[in-house]
């Protein structure tokens, strides 16, 4: 048993080296143009908040640890960070229908109240994102902010988000 363990340490030391070439794409494009405060006011405190604890994975724009650099995290980020942004990201929110920026936003106030957001992965290290309850209600007053707006500016049909047969 004892001299299949040298072996095997050796492939996987060489395998962790050899990965450390693999560098998947950063999200570091910044494009705000369709971003969510380009049309929905959004106060100085929610905005330190969201930063805080949201934009490295649902926005355009990740502030990457150190340990980003080492694979497989850097792997296991880059995938996280783009799962984050297929469920919302912040950036591209306006170019979005109204249904769904709606919903997103019905989805926001939801997790919150559930403490599902932000994530306890993410709050294990990243100390400063974990909520408060009156942050948490700060967002969630915002984001019933904007179903308001939406409400008032648009047929209540235009809001309902179809559901595909």
């Amino acid at each position: 048993m004892r001299r299949f363990i040298k072996p095997v340490l050796g492939t996987l030391l060489v395998v962790l080296i050899l990965l450390q070439f693999i560098h998947p794409e950063r999200n570091l494009s910044g494009y705000e143009t369709h971003g969510i405060q380009t049309r929905y006011a959004m106060p100085e405190d929610v905005k330190s908040i969201l930063k805080t604890a949201c934009f490295d994975c649902h926005s355009n724009y990740t502030v990457y640890p150190w340990y980003a650099n080492v694979q497989p995290v850097a792997s296991w980020l880059a995938n996280h960070v783009e799962e984050g942004k297929h469920h919302l990201n912040f950036s591209e929110f306006t170019n979005k229908k109204v249904a769904l920026q709606n919903h997103k936003m019905e989805e926001v106030i939801e997790v919150i109240q559930e403490n599902e957001m932000p994530m306890s992965s993410y709050t294990l290290i990243h100390r400063d994102a974990v909520l408060s309850d009156a942050q948490k209600q700060s967002v969630i007053n915002w984001a019933q902010s904007i179903m308001d707006t939406l409400k008032a500016r648009y047929p209540a049909d235009s809001l309902v988000l179809k559901r595909r047969g």
